[in-house]
């Protein structure tokens, strides 16, 4: 468990992140919930704040500049700005609305300006911003922007073909043209720099999140999974199973739990059990166990997963060891303090994982039969293990003999206490 916190934790740690307040301007009036419409509305809001931004830039320039004959355009400029700072409403009557209208506004204003000031002061260059509709219209709609695109390309070539080369409001003011000029080139240069940069930022931010979200993913296969099974599954393993020799299987279980408990908030016997589980799962991580699954207030694990079965024998001894320790330092659970009863057996097994939806991994065969059994006739704060798991265990650990015991579907079966460890 304090594996898989740890995991989700740096799954979580921030990575790339859009400016905070870049994120809720671009999403003023926005009201879909669907990713990609989002995506796209945020951009025609972005669309629509530069523009605002650079007509309010030209009403400065030609306020400081130009002549009064100029008071039509001032007024265009003006009205022009008023409406691009409208369009983000425009979002909650459908998807496309305030792209088709921002694009509109653009056109139509681009295409009079043109004509007021004429083709010298170089204004006819914001029409090489027409490539940005695709951010608005998403590249998955392609024919739609090739539509409006084709559109803004014949108004652009009626406007440079026939519109007047002096404008008809400004005549011939050579330094105005220039002046303008100018501005439009370094306005035309910032706008697309403001879409590259927020499209790249999009970008990143997609990728840091699916990163997050695929980080997430393998902290949760890696905590549901053994480490073996884990690595086959991310390679695309399918029908995972397997036939383990020398299985060492524990179950352990609450002695008393049952009647501890009926009476008890739920609240409260979850919050025991958690606390339990917990504890008994950062002690199968510390000690090399494999925790299989919990039923209730039962506890399964296995040891030699791996395939080295003397070694998983004496993890799950010395697993085995600390769980009792651990019961005896529970709380009560409401008046009654509660015993660990648990058994242990090694044995032939097969493992694998199963189910398409909330799929686990679970073991089966006699192992798993006999070392229930154990825990079910053992005795509570004891650990009963079978001859088979002693003699793969070895001499490292003590034992008291119990005797043979008449197992339901096993027979007679000789058992033994494990008690701690041997000094060596």
């Amino acid at each position: 468990m304090a594996r898989l916190r740890d995991l989700m934790r740096a799954a979580e740690r921030p990575g790339f992140a859009m400016p905070g307040w870049l994120e809720r301007i671009t999403s003023f009036g926005i009201v879909s919930t669907d990713p990609q419409i989002v995506r796209r509305e945020r951009f025609t809001n972005l669309g629509a704040y530069a523009a605002a931004a650079n007509a309010g830039s030209h009403l400065v320039i030609n306020a400081m500049h130009g002549p009064a004959s100029l008071m039509p355009v001032q007024l265009y400029n003006f009205v022009f700005a008023a409406a691009a700072l409208l369009v983000p409403l425009l979002h909650r009557f459908g998807p496309d609305i305030g792209a088709f209208c921002l694009v509109l506004l653009i056109l139509a204003g681009n295409t009079y300006v043109v004509w007021m000031l004429g083709t010298e002061s170089a204004l006819h260059v914001y029409f090489t911003l027409a490539g940005a509709m695709l951010f608005m219209f998403g590249v998955e709609r392609w024919r739609l922007f090739v539509g409006w695109f084709v559109l803004v390309a014949v108004v652009l070539a009626i406007t440079v073909t026939l519109a007047p080369e002096h404008g008809l409001l400004l005549g011939e003011d050579d330094p105005l043209h220039r002046l303008l000029s100018s501005h439009a080139m370094l306005n035309t240069i910032a706008i697309n720099a403001l879409l590259i940069f927020y499209a790249l930022s999009s970008l990143r931010q997609a990728e840091a999140n699916r990163e997050a979200e695929h980080a997430r993913s393998e902290a949760l296969l890696a905590a549901l999974m053994p480490q073996h099974v884990a690595t086959r599954l991310k390679q695309g393993a399918n029908g995972i199973a397997e036939r383990i020799d020398d299985l060492s299987v524990m179950f352990a279980d609450l002695a008393g739990f049952t009647s501890a408990a009926r009476n008890l908030p739920p609240e409260e016997v979850v919050a025991f059990l958690d606390a339990m589980v917990r504890r008994f799962d950062e002690l199968a991580e510390a000690f090399g166990v494999e925790k299989i699954k919990t039923i209730g207030d039962s506890y399964m694990a296995a040891g030699g997963l791996d395939g080295r079965a003397e070694a998983g024998a004496v993890a799950m001894a010395r697993f085995a060891l600390a769980l009792v320790d651990e019961a005896g330092r529970l709380p009560p659970l409401g008046s009654c303090k509660l015993a660990l009863r648990i058994g242990i057996h090694a044995g032939p097994a097969t493992a694998g994982v199963i189910g398409e939806t909330r799929f686990s991994y679970d073991v089966w065969g006699d192992a798993v039969n006999t070392a229930a059994r154990m825990e079910a006739y053992g005795e509570p704060g004891r650990i009963q293990v079978t001859p088979a798991f002693r003699a793969l265990a070895g001499e490292a650990f003590a034992y008291q003999a119990r005797g043979s015991i008449d197992m339901k579907g096993l027979g007679t079966v000789e058992t033994a206490f494990l008690t701690g460890t041997t000094a060596l």
